[in-house]
């Protein structure tokens, strides 16, 4: 919600796919396609886009991460970033077409660089999302 360059906001990842995608990938049980839909929805109000533009690719994100959770998991974070590319750019081809199919804008085709920034992001990320997953509480402080 910044006001930035355009140039700066073409190559801003898109940070909730890429935390919907950890969790599906690492805590399937805790996430699936209801946070997806409501993630998207909200992002579709602060981004004043259609409504339900997001929420569409955000559950097709999430369900290409539910079916393929096991099999991510056995490789490490840099090791999974052309399959996490893969699973961004379907899910932004998929706000792509809706926004092309409802007639509200037809974007430039440089869209896409989000989805590759965001698979590069993506070991820094995960690292991170990790961190904060491994967190334990110390019961004797509760």
């Amino acid at each position: 919600m910044m006001p930035f360059d355009k140039m700066v906001l073409v190559l801003r990842p898109d940070f909730v796919a890429l935390t919907l995608l950890y969790w599906n990938i690492y805590q399937p049980q805790q996430t699936g396609m209801g946070v997806a839909f409501v993630s998207g929805l909200v992002m579709d109000v602060v981004d004043i886009s259609i409504l339900g533009q997001h929420a569409i690719g955000y559950c097709l994100i999430t369900f290409c991460a539910l079916i393929l959770c096991g099999r991510l998991r056995l490789f490490n974070a840099f090791q999974q970033i052309l399959a996490i590319l893969w699973i961004l750019l379907l899910g932004q081809i998929a706000i792509f077409l809706t926004g092309i199919l409802a007639g509200a804008y037809i974007p430039e085709w440089y869209i896409f660089l989000s989805s590759v920034m965001g698979a590069l992001c993506w070991p820094l990320l995960a690292f991170l999302l990790g961190m904060i997953g491994k967190q334990r509480i110390d019961h004797d402080e509760v």
